[in-house]
């Protein structure tokens, strides 16, 4: 193995071990340290990150990603390689543009549950109407939810205990008896289908093995057109991380509804949804209509008795 690829596990091995997932980075260094090699350089230059991450098809954004992706290694290199070069944060600039949220109403709930009932597979049937019911109940990350093993599931207790999550910490969710009851129907059904699955996972595919990324995505955009739920032009289709967006601002809803002081609790819900610090939970409402308007009229009576 050669010094440069040896460094790049080295890199990898350290910030997986500072709970970084990677998946990207993973994917994208070890392409562009073989980018180096038929360059036959073994000396990380800017013309070299640049040349790399504009090698791509992608938008002006995709570029800057690379190269952010470049720089990060290029500082771990520095250290061992003085001759370094380190581009400047300057370089491709970019703006991080989120994606308006989906917000769904009870209704379309509803009609993606019961598209769920017309997969061709009965196994899949329970799945994927249990995985949006439970996703639409907790606020849980898809993630989550597939990364689930049955150890997870405490359903004597009603709990979910949530591990290896997006910044590698773990966190218990408290489930309502009615959660319980609909997981408990679940299992019935899937050890009644797959009565020797393959691994410990919650949610089972056909195969009895866990259901993947990729082939949970595809199942869902076709239940989003099978419930006819709208897809605008100018908007991304409905997408299941937009549960978790949906938890969110129908839960501070009801709390301006109620009366209570929301931003005493919001601190609450970003531990329960799993963020690292409550400016992570601020973002989900801005884009929200509904939500607004209770803010601005809670401000008002509050103006108003100041006055």
């Amino acid at each position: 193995m050669s010094i440069l690829r040896q460094s790049l596990q080295d890199y990898l091995s350290v910030r997986r071990s500072l709970g970084f997932k990677l998946e990207r980075v993973s994917h994208l260094l070890p392409d562009f340290v073989g980018f180096m090699e038929r360059e036959g350089v073994t000396t990380l230059t800017t013309a070299l990150a640049l040349a790399w991450a504009m090698n791509t098809k992608g938008s002006a954004n995709w570029q800057a990603v690379r190269l952010d992706i470049v720089r990060g290694f290029a500082r771990f290199l520095q250290a061992i390689d003085p001759n370094t070069e380190v581009p400047s944060p300057g370089l491709l600039p970019h703006r991080t543009q989120r994606a308006v949220p989906y917000i769904y109403t009870d209704a379309e709930i509803s009609a993606l549950m019961a598209a769920a009932q017309t997969l061709w597979l009965r196994i899949s049937r329970a799945t994927y109407a249990t995985l949006i019911g439970l996703l639409a109940v907790t606020g849980m990350r898809p993630g989550e939810a597939i990364r689930l093993d049955r150890e997870d599931v405490d359903l004597a207790r009603g709990l979910l205990t949530i591990r290896s999550t997006k910044f590698g910490k773990s966190r218990e969710v408290v489930l309502h008896s009615s959660t319980v009851a609909a997981l408990e129907a679940y299992v019935r059904r899937r050890d009644e289908l797959i009565p020797h699955p393959i691994g410990p996972t919650f949610f089972v595919s056909r195969d009895g093995t866990r259901l993947s990324h990729g082939r949970v995505d595809c199942t869902y955009r076709h239940l989003v057109r099978q419930a006819g739920l709208p897809q605008l032009p100018s908007r991304r289709p409905p997408r299941l991380h937009d549960f978790r967006h949906t938890f969110a601002v129908r839960t501070v809803i009801d709390w301006y509804r109620d009366g209570v002081d929301v931003a005493a609790r919001l601190p609450l819900l970003s531990t329960y949804l799993g963020h690292v610090e409550p400016i992570s939970t601020y973002w989900y409402f801005s884009a929200t209509p509904e939500l607004l308007a209770l803010a601005a009229s809670r401000l008002q009576r509050g103006l108003g008795e100041l006055r």
